[in-house]
């Protein structure tokens, strides 16, 4: 199966027969299978027709609409999962005052540590660089997470942490790239640009797959309630921010495949990527998403987007059986 990418500005994807065609001005510019796709993602302006629309919707895949800078505005999903006893379980939990900090530590636990051992993994390849006061800062939250019980604290310690990591991160990018701090809104710089993006996407993923299991994503654990923003999935992501998306940068980052020129500033300071880079990080992006590497837990092949998969039903099976969540760690 696979993802979709409409980023011609000014296309139409329509159906016909057993296609889907995208078109723009009365010339095909793509033509898939209809039954090969899994999610599909339209960029700006982007037109889709009624009767692709109702295909895409009887074939239970989802369709999200970003801006052409990749910010999530909405989706398209099928009929909600009918596993509501799931989020029956899902609004006890949350109200549930010793499963809640539970699940926010492992959540948080996962992504810490994740955090130390992406700087242990460089710093053995390039021992000229000291991240020694980092790692203790780091190390020191991971040790204090044990003791912390409320949600507010927690993230403090998850602040303190990533404030330090990425003081290390900026050291392991191409000094040809700008990056001091982590800036969201905007990204001040092209490679917060490239963070961003790549969080949206796996974001964007890990939601379409808690929608379909049965989850309420609104409801999440460590990240508190927010009218319109769907925390849970915020929540799943936090494991895999850095393995997947900030290991992907760097590698698009120093080995030139996107550069500083790739981008352009607007009026409000923000970096975005020029149409052609653009599509050459969705390829990466797709690249790093499927390839196959060892599950030293399984002792089996897997790919990130089957560890997203797999944390999903990690997640439901905490939920229903009232137990720890165990995150994806890097090893």
């Amino acid at each position: 199966m696979a993802t979709l990418y409409l980023t011609e500005q000014g296309s139409k994807l329509r159906k016909t027969s057993k296609r889907l065609v995208v078109e723009k001005y009365g010339d095909t510019l793509l033509e898939v299978p209809a039954y090969g796709i899994d999610r599909v993602l339209i960029f700006g302006a982007v037109q889709i027709s009624t009767q692709a629309i109702s295909f895409l919707l009887e074939s239970g895949i989802d369709v999200s609409f970003l801006s052409i800078h990749g910010r999530l505005k909405g989706k398209l999903t099928p009929v909600q999962s009918k596993n509501v006893f799931l989020r029956l379980a899902q609004y006890d939990r949350y109200k549930d005052d010793e499963f809640k900090p539970m699940i926010a530590r492992s959540i948080l636990e996962g992504k810490l540590k994740n955090q130390r051992t992406i700087i242990l993994r460089y710093q053995r390849n390039h021992p000229e660089a000291d991240f020694s006061a980092e790692l203790d800062t780091i190390s020191n939250s991971i040790s204090s997470l044990v003791d912390t019980k409320e949600i507010s604290s927690l993230m403090g310690l998850e602040g303190a942490s990533s404030k330090a990591y990425f003081r290390c991160y900026s050291k392991m990018l191409s000094q040809d790239f700008t990056f001091d701090k982590r800036t969201k809104h905007p990204p001040l710089d092209p490679a917060n640009s490239l963070l961003s993006l790549g969080y949206v996407l796996i974001t964007n993923e890990i939601g379409a797959l808690a929608e379909s299991t049965g989850f309420d994503p609104f409801i999440g654990f460590l990240h508190s309630l927010r009218y319109g923003r769907q925390s849970l999935p915020l929540d799943l992501v936090e494991e895999f921010r850095h393995p997947v998306v900030d290991g992907l940068v760097q590698t698009l980052v120093n080995t030139g495949i996107i550069k500083e020129d790739d981008f352009h500033k607007e009026n409000n300071g923000a970096f975005y990527l020029n149409r052609e880079a653009f599509k050459r990080f969705l390829t990466a992006y797709e690249e790093r998403m499927e390839k196959l590497f060892l599950d030293r837990d399984e002792n089996s092949n897997t790919s990130y987007r089957k560890l997203f998969q797999r944390q999903v039903v990690n997640m439901e099976r905490a939920i229903l059986n009232r137990e720890e969540y165990q995150p994806f760690l890097v090893r």
